[in-house]
C-alpha cells in the first residue's frame, strides 16, 4: 500500500504537473523556441506573446473575450498590458496556424500594402473559387480587378445602380411599414439581396432568388469553420452550397453563350461583363473564372451590406439628434427634385449623410480581422515575421481603439469632418486588394438612408439588448424595430 501511494503521489506532485507544462508550453517548443535559436545574435527576435495549447492555440482565449465576456477588444487589451505596447505585433496562434497580430495602423498599413510578401489569404479558398479576385495575383488579378471596379465602382456604374437599388429599397420600406414590427438584419439582407442579385446576374425576386440566398447563407457560415470536409460540419455545408451555386450560375452562363448576341439597348449585368472582358492579348476569362467571380463578388457585396445597413438603423434609433439632422439634409435635397429618385451625383452632395455612412461602417466592423500569408519572411523594427506563417490585421482594434479615435465607442459622424489619420480606417482593406465594391456598399447604404429619412421613423423593441461578436458583431435580436411612416 505505501508502493502505491508513493507512485501515487508522484503521479499528482510531479508527472501530471510536468505534462500539464509540457501541453500549455507545447507550441511555444514547437513553432517558437527554434526561431528564438536562429534569430539569436541577429538583432531581431519574435514578437511577444503565448502561442497557446497543441492545436487550439488561443482559441479558447479568443472565445472567451468575443463570446463569453463580449468584450471583444480585451482580447488585444490584454496582450498590450501583459506584453507592452511595443510596434503592435504579437505572436500567437488561432484558427489553425502559427500567426502575428498586426493591430496599430503604420504596421497594418504596411502589411496591406505589401503583396510580395504577405499574400491575401482568405479563410477557404476553395469555397469563393480559386480563380475568384480574391484568390488570384498578379496580372490575372489586375486584369479582373479592372473590369470589376469600372463595372460597379466607376462614375457609370454607379449611376445605373443608383437607379436600379431604388425601387427595391422603396418597395422594401413600404413592406416594412405594413408589417408595424420588423427584424432589421433578416430584412435588410433580403432586400440587399434582391439588388445584387439584379445587378451581377439579371435575377428578378422569385422562388430561384430566395433558393439562391439560401445557399449563399450557407456558404458564409463556412468561410470561418475548420476545414473539415465531412458530413455534419459546416464547412461541408458551405462546399455542397458551393457546388449548388456554381451548378445554377453554370446554367444561366451557358444559356448566356448560346444567345446570339447582346442587344445594345439591354441593361449589362455583371456577369454580361465578365464574359466580354479580355486581357491585351485578346483572351477573356474561362467559364470557371466567370463563375468563380460571381459567386466571390456576390459574397462580397451581399452579406456586408446588409450588416452595415441593419447597423445603421440600429445606431440612428440610438442617436436621435444624428437622424434628425440626417433627415434634415435629405428632405432638402428633395426640395427642388420632380422624381421620386435621387441620383448617385445627389448622394455625393449629401455631405452629411456620407460622414454617418462612414461613421456606420467604422463602428459596425463587419470584417473584424483579415488575414495574410507570410510567403517570404519579413522583419518590422527589430522583429521578424516568419515565413508561412500567418499575418491577422485586426482591423477591429483600429477602429475602436481610443488613440485612433476620439471616444471610439460614440457614435459621431462629425468626427468625419476630418479624414482619419493614415492606416487608421481599415474597413475596406488596403493596397491593390482594397474593396473593389467598397462605392458600390457605400452608396446603397446611402440610398437607403435617404428613403428612410424622408419618410419612416422607427424605434427599437429592445434598446438594451446584448451584442454578440461572433461570427460578426450583431444586437442579439437582429435589430428589431417597430417601424411606421413620418
Amino acid at each position: 500500500m505505501e508502493t502505491s501511494m508513493g507512485v501515487w503521489m508522484t503521479w499528482v506532485v510531479g508527472v501530471v504537473p510536468m505534462l500539464v507544462l509540457l501541453l500549455w508550453c507545447w507550441n511555444e517548443l514547437w513553432y517558437a523556441v527554434p526561431l528564438k535559436f536562429r534569430y539569436s545574435g541577429t538583432g531581431t527576435r519574435l514578437p511577444p506573446g503565448y502561442m497557446g495549447i497543441p492545436i487550439l492555440g488561443e482559441t479558447l482565449t479568443f472565445l472567451w473575450y468575443f463570446k463569453v465576456l463580449r468584450r471583444p477588444d480585451e482580447f488585444i487589451n490584454s496582450k498590450r498590458r501583459k506584453y507592452g505596447d511595443g510596434v503592435g505585433l504579437y505572436r500567437t496562434h488561432l484558427f489553425g496556424s502559427p500567426s502575428v497580430i498586426a493591430c496599430f495602423p503604420l504596421i497594418s498599413k504596411i502589411v496591406y500594402q505589401s503583396d510580395d510578401t504577405f499574400v491575401l489569404q482568405w479563410p477557404a479558398v476553395d469555397l469563393v473559387g480559386r480563380t475568384s479576385l480574391v484568390a488570384v495575383h498578379g496580372k490575372a488579378h489586375d486584369r479582373v480587378r479592372r473590369f470589376v471596379i469600372k463595372a460597379i465602382n466607376g462614375p457609370d456604374a454607379l449611376r445605373r445602380i443608383a437607379d436600379h437599388v431604388q425601387p427595391c429599397i422603396v418597395a422594401a420600406l413600404q413592406s416594412w411599414e405594413q408589417k408595424t414590427t420588423v427584424k432589421i438584419s433578416s430584412e435588410a439582407k433580403k432586400v440587399t439581396f434582391e439588388n445584387i442579385g439584379k445587378l451581377f446576374v439579371s435575377f428578378e425576386p422569385g422562388p430561384r432568388l430566395e433558393s439562391l440566398e439560401k445557399l449563399f447563407q450557407g456558404l458564409t457560415k463556412g468561410f470561418r469553420a475548420h476545414p473539415f470536409n465531412f458530413p455534419g460540419t459546416a464547412y461541408h455545408h458551405a462546399s455542397q452550397c458551393r457546388k449548388k451555386l456554381e451548378d445554377i450560375f453554370r446554367i444561366e452562363l451557358e444559356k448566356r453563350k448560346n444567345r446570339t448576341g447582346i442587344d445594345q439597348t439591354m441593361n449589362i449585368d455583371l456577369m454580361d461583363g465578365l464574359m466580354q472582358i479580355e486581357d491585351d492579348m485578346g483572351k477573356r476569362l474561362s467559364d470557371q473564372e466567370v463563375l468563380d467571380n460571381i459567386v466571390s463578388l456576390v459574397v462580397a457585396g451581399y452579406t456586408s451590406t446588409a450588416m452595415a445597413s441593419t447597423w445603421a438603423l440600429y445606431f440612428l434609433a440610438k442617436n436621435p439628434n444624428v437622424l434628425e439632422k440626417l433627415r434634415e439634409e435629405n428632405m432638402g435635397i428633395c426640395k427642388n427634385k420632380k422624381e421620386n429618385f435621387i441620383t448617385s451625383e445627389d448622394v455625393s452632395q449629401l455631405k452629411y449623410t456620407n460622414k454617418v455612412v462612414e461613421e456606420t461602417i467604422r463602428m459596425a466592423n463587419i470584417a473584424g480581422i483579415t488575414f495574410r500569408l507570410v510567403i517570404k519572411e519579413a522583419e518590422y523594427k527589430g522583429y521578424k515575421i516568419p515565413k508561412d506563417w500567418k499575418v491577422i490585421v485586426w482591423n477591429r482594434y483600429l477602429h475602436t481603439n481610443p488613440e485612433n479615435f476620439n471616444d471610439p465607442m460614440c457614435f459621431n459622424p462629425d468626427r468625419w469632418n476630418e479624414p482619419a489619420s493614415p492606416g487608421t480606417y481599415q474597413a475596406f482593406g488596403g493596397g491593390s486588394r482594397i474593396c473593389a465594391g467598397n462605392m458600390l456598399a457605400r452608396l446603397q447604404i446611402a440610398l437607403l438612408l435617404h428613403h428612410l429619412s424622408i419618410g419612416y421613423k422607427w424605434e427599437l423593441v429592445n434598446p438594451d439588448a446584448e451584442i454578440i461578436y461572433l461570427p460578426h458583431p450583431m444586437p442579439l435580436d437582429g435589430v428589431e424595430v417597430k417601424f411606421s411612416q413620418i
